[in-house]
């Protein structure tokens, strides 16, 4: 893992927000067809957190 994601940047904090927005994505703006009941819902949308699937502008409007 250090060796593949310290060659983008050597800073931690740099790190750290780039895998906060991957976990983001995944959790909130994906559907997951594993998830179907009825319809493709994202893992935040099956524990309850959302209740619709994030658009890139929303995760966006997030750091205003």
């Amino acid at each position: 893992m250090t060796r593949l994601t310290n060659a983008f940047s050597k800073k931690v904090e740099n790190l750290a927000a780039a895998v906060s927005l991957h976990f983001l994505h995944y959790n909130f703006a994906r559907p997951h067809k594993t998830l179907a009941d009825p319809y493709p819902r994202t893992p935040a949308m099956a524990a309850g957190m959302a209740d619709h699937v994030w658009t890139m502008g929303e995760i966006a409007g997030l750091l205003l």
